[in-house]
């Protein structure tokens, strides 16, 4: 069944005639006819009594006619919606991130991205770097702010900034004092060997974040296992643990950065060789973006590059 005769049914309905429904279409009157005629065939009834004049709708016809409405009303409907949606007046972005790049990177965005389109919603959907890249691939998100490296077979991405893994230890740490102690919250960082750090406690992302693996690896290149006295799930809250004096952390430049503290540790840089993080919105490949997806990404990248 086709809208051009649903529409056809509806003008001949109420004209009541045939030549006049013809006129309104601005189409030969054996044409609507006989279009009319196979629609009849198709559905076995008649949807017209052609014994009077005026024609009336039967019985199958009024039925015809009232759902007919509905469709061509949803059909209209969702072609504006599709047009607002093209035109960015209205839309839902669903994001993936973790709590830290929900706190720090995206309050920078959107302000400025919902002044510009108020009628797109966004949406987070937080989770563990694991679970982000899995957001990702099932369509739970549109994307998700993650860190490489990421299976290419898989992902499509676009870088957004780059990170340097700093140690946080306690200002009055032994180590912080000898260098540029509770001062040393400004870049250029001192610099620090993570096998000097063999004695000191630490505080341990949760597993399934990227930094649990990160320093676990960075320690048994050092040459020893660290010792490990709390895990947790808070970037934040290692960082006040270590300003408490509880022992030392691996944190991204960026909390650094972008959170000014009253009281906080002393920040190194590490002497051994590691590769800056690279964070980057991931989507699986082939998948198809909204407008208003894409120019969320580039007003991201715009602002973080």
């Amino acid at each position: 069944m086709e809208y051009r005769q649903m529409r056809y049914v509806l003008k001949v309905a109420e004209e009541r005639s045939f030549s006049q429904a013809a006129k309104k279409l601005y189409i030969a009157q054996p044409s609507l006819s006989q279009c009319i005629q196979r629609l009849e065939k198709q559905l076995g009834v008649l949807l017209f009594d052609r014994a009077v004049t005026p024609l009336r709708l039967t019985f199958a016809g009024e039925r015809y006619i009232d759902t007919a409405k509905q469709i061509l009303a949803l059909n209209d409907q969702l072609i504006q919606q599709m047009d607002d949606i093209a035109d960015l007046k209205t839309g839902r972005i669903t994001i993936g991130t973790s709590p830290f790049r929900s706190t720090y990177l995206l309050p920078r965005v959107l302000p400025i991205f919902q002044k510009q389109f108020p009628g797109i919603e966004i949406v987070l959907a937080e989770g563990t770097t694991a679970e982000l890249e899995e957001f990702a691939l099932n369509g739970t998100t549109d994307f998700s702010i993650v860190l490489l490296p990421l299976a290419e077979d898989l992902f499509t991405y676009e870088p957004i900034l780059t990170e340097e893994l700093l140690i946080a230890l306690s200002p009055q740490h032994p180590l912080s004092k000898q260098n540029r102690g509770s001062n040393s919250n400004q870049p250029p960082w001192p610099t620090i060997k993570v096998s000097q750090l063999k004695e000191v406690p630490f505080i341990l992302m949760k597993h399934g974040q990227r930094l649990h693996h990160t320093l676990l690896d960075l320690c048994a290149q050092a040459g020893f296992k660290p010792k490990i006295i709390l895990e947790s799930q808070s970037m934040e809250a290692a960082q006040a643990l270590v300003v408490a004096g509880l022992g030392a952390t691996l944190l991204p430049d960026t909390l650094v950065r972008l959170r000014h503290m009253s009281e906080h540790p002393c920040y190194f840089s590490i002497e051994e060789p590691i590769h800056p993080r690279t964070v980057v919105i991931a989507y699986r490949k082939e998948k198809y973006l909204s407008k208003a997806a894409r120019l969320f990404i580039s007003l991201m990248k715009e602002i973080h590059q």
